[in-house]
């Protein structure tokens, strides 16, 4: 499979240092002396080789894309080209909000390689989340992140040839945006070659794909992702993207970049905590051993979405530069409260994105084809399901009933609700 244009060949441990060795920007953090770099494959990517390569002088993420996904393997082919969407998105969102992606110190399109910085001690979010770990200022990074990427990639802030533009690059990545359109929103409503999902859910799987109104709204939800191209999105935002420490957040992986409604990457990270949140008895040494850490996942919830409406809100008030809602409409004519009235109805159809879009993450990674190491790692099956289910649960409330919820205490109280009901 290997791009005979471009010589594309597969990075190893072994030809890592041959290979970039003599690359300047690299060479400046790891030395000249690459005889002296030690390389190691991550191997837990669903698409990519990702490498860590250090020397007694730096490190750094090497990271190269795979002509085919690597979950898979070769009967499934995909793009190089993916890699040329990401290093453009990584350098967008370090341009919209700046420190919380890694820096780029090389990109070659044609071999599909990212040489950027190396985040330690961080880990993925994902697995601190099964360790039971808190971490501070964690919701109010992704809140941030979310506002600032989300609305000075839109039409509310950018210059309109530039967005135009960009949305004209971003539109070819179509392999990858095929994967979520296919993956998120049909492949979980019926018996698709991929799906996968644990035994003891068959008869839940069997409701859910009779029921009409959710497959109706899954549908409804699709059409907003695939004609709504509001902004440019990371794509593919869940805690396995997000790094931490004990006292830092960044954001990774944003390959899945297209241009979307607004709601979808923070509907898809709040529906991967509330999956997490399900997740907890799964991973606890006795019964409600994980409680008070699962009262601290629905506090992140809550101030993740009330961080995201108060900089949306900012950046409104400040930042609105584009031709949506120009000031000329509204402040310059002394209408502040219309300005108000019009930022109030955008949060509100946001919100109910939000909702929708988390709901039908909660769904496929539970009946899809790449699920979440919270659930997947539960060893006992029974156990499994029932912390799965629950997730399903409430993500079917979440897209057929997504309108009729008006605050996040709803959501929470109501997915208190479903993990103390009788298995």
């Amino acid at each position: 499979m290997a791009d005979k244009i471009s010589n594309y060949e597969a990075l190893t441990v072994d030809t890592m240092a041959g290979r970039l060795g003599s690359i300047e920007s690299i060479t400046d953090i790891l030395g000249t002396n690459s005889s002296k770099w030690t390389s190691e494959e991550m191997g837990d990517g669903n698409l990519n080789l990702v490498f860590i390569v250090k020397s007694d002088q730096g490190s750094v993420i090497v990271k190269q894309a795979l002509p085919y996904v690597r979950l898979v393997g070769d009967s499934w082919p995909l793009p190089l080209k993916r890699a040329f969407f990401e290093y453009h998105a990584l350098i967008r969102q370090a341009e919209r909000d700046p420190g919380t992606v890694p820096e780029i110190y090389h990109f070659d399109g044609a071999q599909a390689i990212i040489v950027m910085q190396f985040f330690t001690p961080h880990i993925i979010l994902r697995h601190s989340l099964m360790a039971g770990t808190k971490h501070d200022g964690l919701a109010k990074t992704l809140g941030q992140f979310c506002a600032r990427t989300l609305f000075r990639g839109s039409d509310l802030s950018m210059d309109a040839a530039k967005r135009k533009a960009d949305v004209a690059l971003f539109v070819d990545n179509v392999a990858l945006c095929d994967i979520t359109e296919t993956l998120v929103f049909s492949d979980p409503y019926f018996d698709a070659e991929r799906n996968h999902h644990t035994p003891q859910l068959d008869q839940l799987v069997v409701e859910l794909r009779a029921d009409i109104d959710l497959k109706v709204e899954a549908q409804h939800l699709k059409s907003k992702f695939c004609n709504n191209a509001e902004t440019m999105l990371h794509g593919d935002f869940h805690t396995g993207s997000v790094m931490v420490s004990e006292s830092e957040t960044k954001v990774i992986d944003p390959e899945f970049v297209l241009y979307g409604p607004i709601g979808f990457d923070i509907g898809m990270l709040l529906g991967n905590f509330w999956m997490a949140y399900f997740a907890q008895p799964g991973h606890a040494i006795a019964e409600g051993a994980r409680d008070d850490y699962q009262n601290w996942i629905l506090g992140v919830v809550d101030d993740v979405w009330a961080e995201f409406s108060s900089e949306f809100s900012r950046l409104w008030r400040e930042e609105r530069t584009g031709i949506l809602y120009e000031k000329s409409l509204f402040e310059d004519q002394g209408h502040t409260l219309a300005s108000e009235q019009a930022l109030a109805h955008r949060l509100q159809d946001i919100w109910q994105d939000t909702l929708g879009f988390a709901g039908v993450e909660m769904i496929r990674r539970t009946l899809s084809l790449a699920h979440i190491a919270e659930n997947d790692s539960i060893e006992n099956e029974e156990l499994r399901a029932d912390c799965e289910a629950r997730g399903l649960k409430l993500g079917r409330q979440l897209v057929v009933n997504r309108s009729r919820m008006n605050a996040m205490a709803t959501v929470n109280d109501l997915a208190r609700t479903i993990a103390k009901e009788a298995k």
